[in-house]
């Protein structure tokens, strides 16, 4: 015999195919209350979506610290022999929830580490680096690469006016048109923590460290003509790939290495080691590491687990924290405000959120609040009643990099090598081989041809040439002429303005 429906709040249910009715008209009553829940329930049972990353899937699994990087961290979770449980979240970056998996498109790649000193959240992307330097230019970033106003449209003169009015970009973007922007699965990628972080030894000794994951699948592509066909065929194709491979046991891994810079080193690097648009060179600072990453349990219920789970930069744990890299300070910021207005105030109370050591906490009430301290604990700091208090050792506060005004000051000078083209030109001539350089130029014209404003397409070409001059040759030899009007974008004729309000 089946349960028997109930009530949200668990009183039994009549019918659920007729509502009540009366009179000769059959006009439904409002003291039908399970249908007047049931409609009001549908039309809430939504959060809104990711600004950014908003389509994306993920599983659950396990890392395991097989290396010994005790020197350079105490995080509890990368300390030999520790098995931690973790969430991933893969994603692609400007797309809404419903759009094609295999857009040509940046991937999101964030882990939640469950550890025993509370929650930490690595969230990064397939590339080592991004489009920007400064966080402040990521609402006009994100902007260009999602719809016009008017006719709710991608773009292609949008994104490419951002670009190349920010030559920053060039390495990122060169990473994007080349094979990294289509991989064949988020199991068959790469992942990257991208920014700097500071990690934190027993000894109170500061070491800059950066993520790499290597995928233990093989790294694997599409064409974009593969992409192209698949995203009419299964949107969710990714997401369908990864929720396959767990449950035919088929469980994919990552090797996880850092790369490891001395504290002191950073005044004086030939680059400015915080700017998330390079990479530090492995002749310079090899890969140490660290451990394996393994997902092996798909979640139970997509909505609960992972459009819920909220990940943020600013989750760190004793023995890792920020770094004067100006992106990663603005999404300290940024991704838990948006998890606040998005899921909830509490959304930390979420089961897949929530840590799984106890949780100490002065933060009180608010909406979907279910959790809360004992009668007799104060809920004020500092108190004189036996409250919880904090501990300025943990994430080494007292001696933190903020302190350091000559780093600071040295961070945010010019190093002989910051120019903003010489790490793009450099993966071109240097790590892409000849087919490579071959498909980087044909999805770039694929993508260029689209830009309908000739003076626009002239500053792409110029960007390329920046990058290297033979590539830029290239692309512009295999441009096709423009055959469309261009459609506007910018601001409209003032006199299609409305005029200010007056208050």
């Amino acid at each position: 015999m089946t349960d028997p429906t109930t009530t949200n709040s668990g009183a039994p249910v009549a019918s659920d195919q007729h509502s009540q009715s009366v009179g000769a008209d059959g006009a439904i009553v409002l003291t039908d209350h399970y249908l007047v829940e049931k409609l009001a329930q549908f039309n809430r049972e939504r959060v809104p979506e990711r600004v950014v990353h908003a389509k994306g899937g993920g599983a659950f699994g396990r890392f395991e610290t097989t290396g010994d990087v005790s020197a350079y961290t105490r995080a509890a979770l990368f300390q030999p022999g520790v098995e931690t449980e973790v969430l991933v979240r893969f994603s692609s970056v400007a797309g809404e929830q419903g759009s094609p998996d295999t857009w040509r498109d940046p991937r999101g790649f964030a882990v939640k580490f469950y550890t025993s000193e509370g929650n930490y959240d690595l969230v990064g992307n397939n590339t080592p680096v991004f489009f920007i330097k400064d966080g402040i230019k990521f609402p006009d970033f994100i902007r260009s690469q999602k719809r016009l106003p008017g006719s709710n449209l991608r773009d292609h003169n949008m994104q490419w006016d951002f670009w190349t009015l920010q030559p920053e970009s060039a390495h990122q973007v060169t990473w994007l048109m080349g094979d990294r922007g289509l991989p064949r699965s988020w199991r068959t990628m790469d992942g990257f923590g991208s920014h700097t972080y500071q990690w934190i030894n027993a000894a109170g000794e500061r070491f800059w460290v950066k993520y790499h994951f290597r995928t233990n699948q093989g790294h694997d592509i599409l064409t974009q003509a593969e992409a192209d066909r698949i995203a009419g065929e299964d949107a969710d194709f990714h997401i369908r790939d990864l929720y396959t491979a767990i449950e035919r046991g088929d469980h994919p891994s990552w090797d996880l290495s850092v790369q490891v810079m001395p504290y002191e080193d950073a005044k004086t690097y030939r680059f400015n080691p915080f700017d998330l648009t390079k990479v530090w060179p492995k002749g310079d600072y090899p890969l140490i590491p660290v451990g394996r990453m393994t997902l092996d349990r798909n979640p139970e219920n997509y909505f609960a687990q992972i459009e819920q789970a909220t990940f943020a930069p600013s989750n760190f744990v004793p023995g890792i924290a920020a770094s004067p890299d100006k992106m990663l300070q603005a999404r300290i910021f940024s991704y838990a405000d948006a998890h606040r207005y998005r899921v909830g105030t509490n959304h930390a109370q979420l089961p897949v959120n929530a840590p799984k050591n106890e949780v100490h906490s002065y933060s009180k009430d608010g909406a979907g609040r279910y959790s809360f301290n004992a009668p007799n604990v104060p809920v004020y700091a500092p108190n004189s009643f036996g409250g919880p208090h904090a501990d300025p050792q943990a994430h080494g506060i007292v001696e933190g990099w903020h302190n350091d005004g000559e780093l600071v000051r040295s961070a945010a000078t010019l190093h002989p090598e910051d120019d903003d083209f010489v790490q793009p030109r450099t993966l071109v001539n240097e790590v892409l081989d000849d087919a490579a350089r071959d498909r980087l130029v044909a999805n770039i014209v694929g993508h260029v041809s689209k830009v309908t404003i000739p003076e626009l397409r002239e500053r792409v070409v110029q960007y390329w040439r920046n990058v290297d001059e033979t590539l830029g040759a290239r692309v512009e030899a295999g441009l096709p002429p423009i055959l469309e009007p261009a459609e506007t974008f910018l601001p409209a004729p003032q006199s299609q303005v409305p005029a200010p309000v007056s208050r």
